[in-house]
């Protein structure tokens, strides 16, 4: 980046990149990702597209049939983007927090403060106090823009000069009334290609969350690349899905995507798998973003709604079990696309669809992207063997001021932390993360291998499973299972089924039943807290010594 190009009038981002030598190389390969030195996404997402496809085509939609043209969307982000720079003093470069549920108005402060210029930190809906606080603290974030709804919390942390502006209320200074005001058409700030536009924070389920950024083009490269390769959306498709805008799965399947694409997208509060399966329905979606865990859930009432329109489902956020993508087409005739992504990078990466899928696997590097399997060293492995993923691409991990960025990327290429096997076709194939891996008596054991035989039993409905500190092997495996509703199901006759599934050295030596497994707030399965809060008694089984 040269400071001398950039837009930012204020540097804190720039200033607080990692050092050139500690990012991972760029690729650019594709003739899709030469994008001018001078980028402004937001512009690129909606003002070019709106241009190319007409105002009138419908871009947002809410669950009660309202719908945002193109043209309508246009005039309220420039709208915000006058108050911003107007009304609220924002000026290019500062951070601006986002806060409150998915909602057609939230998507358009995004967008509207990627076009003037700012940086956009969105939170989910769900965090707490000291959370936000820490955040607020380590992206130095100047000014929010925060759902009334989700006010609180964000009082609460009481963070030092924030200034606060909330919409969807009646007060005076309230943002969509202040947005009333008449003053035309809203010129993009003109960016380079490389100025930060997002910080996404991790999930910081263990530890101290990174702020990750991502440039302008970082944003288009995500729909250039996964989008327009592996999904292939059509203007006339209709987006939906339950991660949230905070969350970066959430942020591409819902905004990013279908708005470089001319499509649209159902923007749902309630977006859990009750309240997505009548949503799917309702209004014909046909391109469907969620967590494996849905997907298993929804399986119960699918045969109850109308999903003729749905034609694309995607997976990311944690591993996609087999059994859960057999399940799902054998109900539905639907291929799950799955994939792997990080917030680090922004978005999925390895991936495959159609006739290209082969379950049980990721899939196949994301045109535009590279992956290969390295040891600690950062040597390449042998296909079959088990090691680090390593990918590389247009999007490289960038953290924010954090000596953690080390040990992210090495030798040029990022380092995803999941251990994954490259099969002598091309297919990579998810193993577990590496730091949760359980080695038992000298055997190497992955816990998602252990979890899909346990899902193929009909009377459960998830299942984790991780290692506990056992004096005789090192570790052994523990089985947190919840059961489908209704179901009856026991200790014993579990570990009698696993028997013939599992070698007797993989199958779970403690089965503990839990009324829900413990998740963050974009669904993904906390296993730390299932390591050192639910390490109860369980029921173990003394027969499986004598099995091996």
């Amino acid at each position: 980046m040269d400071p001398k190009t950039s837009a930012h009038l204020d540097s804190f981002s720039r200033e607080h990149l990692p050092p050139p030598d500690q990012w991972p190389e760029l690729l650019f390969d594709l003739p899709e990702l030469n994008y001018p030195a001078r980028l402004n996404c937001a512009a690129e997402l909606l003002d070019r597209t709106a241009d190319r496809f007409g105002p009138d085509r419908p871009a947002f939609r809410t669950p009660h049939g309202g719908v945002w043209s193109y043209g309508e969307l246009r005039d309220r982000v420039d709208r915000i983007a006058h108050v911003l720079t107007s009304d609220l003093g924002v000026v290019p470069g500062n951070r601006v927090l986002l806060r409150g549920p998915t909602t057609p108005h939230l998507a358009a402060c995004w967008l509207a403060v990627l076009k003037a210029g700012a940086i956009a930190v969105t939170v989910l809906a769900q965090q707490r106090s000291v959370e936000l606080a820490t955040i607020c603290s380590i992206a130095r974030v100047s000014h929010a823009l925060c759902d009334i709804r989700a006010i609180d919390d964000l009082v609460k942390a009481q963070v030092p000069g924030l200034r606060i502006t909330t919409y969807g209320g009646d007060a005076p200074d309230d943002l969509l009334r202040l947005a009333e005001a008449e003053r035309g058409p809203y010129r993009p700030v003109d960016t380079a290609a490389d100025d930060v536009a997002l910080i996404a924070f991790t999930s910081g389920t263990t530890g101290r969350p990174k702020g990750c950024m991502h440039f302008h083009r970082d944003v288009l490269a995500i729909a250039d690349t996964f989008s327009r390769h592996v999904l292939r959306p059509t203007p006339d498709d209709v987006f939906a899905g339950s991660p949230p805008l905070g969350f970066t799965f959430g942020l591409g399947g819902l905004v990013v995507f279908p708005l470089r694409a001319g499509a649209s997208s159902l923007l749902l509060e309630q977006s859990g798998p009750v309240q997505l399966l009548p949503a799917l329905a309702a209004h014909r979606v046909s391109v469907l973003f969620t967590a494996p865990t849905a997907y298993r859930v929804m399986l119960d009432h699918v045969d109850e709604h109308d999903l003729t329109a749905l034609r694309r489902c995607v997976s990311a956020g944690e591993n996609l079990p087999v059994a859960t993508w057999r399940s799902w087409y054998e109900r539905t005739g639907l291929r799950i696309i799955n994939g792997i992504g990080a917030t680090e990078l922004l978005h999925i990466f390895i991936s495959a669809a159609d006739d290209a899928i082969r379950p049980g696997t990721t899939g196949v590097p994301v045109p535009g992207w590279q992956a290969r399997v390295v040891d600690g060293e950062g040597r390449q492995v042998p296909d079959g063997e088990p090691g680090l993923l390593a990918v590389r691409g247009p999007i490289g991990c960038r953290y924010l001021a954090d000596e953690r960025q080390r040990d992210y990327v090495a030798h040029g290429w990022n380092i995803t932390g999941d251990t994954y096997v490259r099969d002598p076709d091309g297919y990579f194939r998810y193993v577990a993360r590496a730091d949760d891996m359980i080695i038992s008596s000298g055997y190497n054991i992955a816990g998602p291998e252990v979890e899909d035989a346990l899902l193929r039993h009909p009377a459960v409905a998830e299942a984790a499973v991780v290692g506990r500190a056992d004096e005789l092997r090192g570790r052994i495996v523990v089985a947190y299972v919840v059961l489908r509703e209704g179901a009856e199901l026991s200790a014993d006759e579990l570990r009698t089924y696993m028997k013939g599934e599992l070698a007797p050295h993989k199958c779970p030596r403690v089965v503990e039943f839990l009324p829900a497994l413990p998740r963050t707030a974009t669904g993904k399965l906390q296993r730390f807290r299932l390591r050192d809060e639910f390490s109860g008694c369980g029921t173990s089984d003394p027969e499986m010594l004598r099995d091996e």
